[in-house]
């Protein structure tokens, strides 16, 4: 197969380029370009498209013997996913932004660019596993690093050109196998955050871009405005710390943002038990299968990318889906991923996702 492979300038992406490379495709390697300020210095496991990332990636695919090419997409990625994500916010909503750029960079922009010059697949450093002729998309072998959720996003004609070496492999032999093969980003350290915030202040990035938009913080159970904020963009459901609140609860206990209302500008806040959730509605499902279920189905759901899961029971409406919760969940907050798995004996597979809209 001709395969393109989408290099970051990490160690996954680079022993992800190497398998395919081993197992005898045709692979030109593509740095995407997303910033839209790559002349900034990467800072420790902070940045996206840095200098280095991009020197990085270029120095693998020498060491590996491919061509080498950066693509330059960074319009798309301010549009479809820095803008949405400040948009999110702004309406009350908690992004996933890694969940989006899967969705409409990587295996939209990317994938369709790809076919179109006459590849076959894009690989990538996903932790994953998938076998692409069903297509099926499992959870990757290391629990700690899997990243099926983020991909729970792809419908199935993007999975059936889409290959994750690397998803059967626990991390630290990735590192290994990367020193063996003399790629110097064998020690590189792992992105985390937001790649496009790499100050890591997320209020100050949507403070810049959203400004003030100034609101109450309000006791959910009386009603009774307990301080004022800057703007419903500084707020996730579930968040504990930094809500300017002067004065304790009158049992003592910790305050939680239990609900954000964007047209008012009203946070409630509340006790970590009024967090637990028994029902979520979501929106806009996509089925791994490509085939949509005909009724309810058990399986487990989560709402994180890492924890927050539970059986369910998931009815498909027009639309979208609802989702009973057999326990509860705490801290699940629309604009969030709800992602669909089916237990299996070779380990859970994908089923689908859909975007939280409402909880009960």
């Amino acid at each position: 197969m001709r395969v393109l492979a989408a290099m970051s300038g990490g160690v996954d992406s680079a022993v992800a380029a190497a398998r395919a490379v081993a197992a005898g495709h045709d692979v030109v390697g593509v740095h995407l370009a997303l910033s839209r300020t790559r002349d900034a210095m990467r800072s420790g496991s902070r940045g996206c498209c840095s200098k280095e990332d991009s020197a990085d990636a270029a120095r693998a695919a020498d060491v590996l013997g491919i061509p080498y090419y950066v693509w330059d997409l960074s319009e798309e990625f301010t549009r479809d996913v820095v803008d949405d994500f400040v948009a999110a916010y702004a309406a009350g909503e908690t992004p996933n932004p890694c969940l989006r750029c899967n969705e409409k960079i990587k295996f939209a922009a990317v994938l369709d660019k790809a076919l179109a010059l006459g590849f076959d697949a894009v690989c990538t450093g996903h932790y994953a596993r998938l076998d692409p002729a069903v297509p099926t998309l499992r959870r990757a072998v290391d629990d700690g690093k899997d990243q099926s959720y983020v991909l729970a996003v792809l419908r199935a004609d993007q999975l059936r050109h889409a290959l994750f070496p690397v998803g059967d492999t626990p991390k630290p032999q990735i590192r290994a196998e990367a020193e063996r093969l003399g790629l110097r980003v064998a020690g590189k350290p792992d992105s985390h955050d937001i790649c496009f915030i790499p100050t890591g202040d997320t209020q100050g990035f949507l403070g810049e871009r959203l400004g003030r938009r100034p609101g109450d913080l309000v006791d959910a159970a009386t009603g009774e405005t307990l301080g004022r904020h800057d703007g419903v963009h500084g707020f996730t459901v579930g968040q504990r710390k930094g809500l300017g609140i002067g004065r304790p609860a009158a049992d003592g206990r910790p305050r939680y943002v239990l609900g954000i209302e964007p047209v008012s500008g009203t946070v409630r806040v509340g006790p970590e038990a009024a967090l637990d959730v028994a029902r979520i509605t979501a929106r806009t499902p996509v089925w791994t299968s490509g085939a949509v279920p005909d009724g309810p189905f058990g399986c487990t759901v989560q709402v994180r990318a890492h924890g927050g899961t539970a059986p369910a029971e998931v009815t498909p409406v027009p639309d979208g889906v609802t989702v009973a919760l057999s326990e509860p969940l705490r801290g699940v907050a629309p604009g969030q991923a709800v992602a669909f798995y089916r237990p299996d004996g070779d380990g859970d597979v994908v089923l689908g996702s859909a975007t939280i809209t409402a909880t009960a």
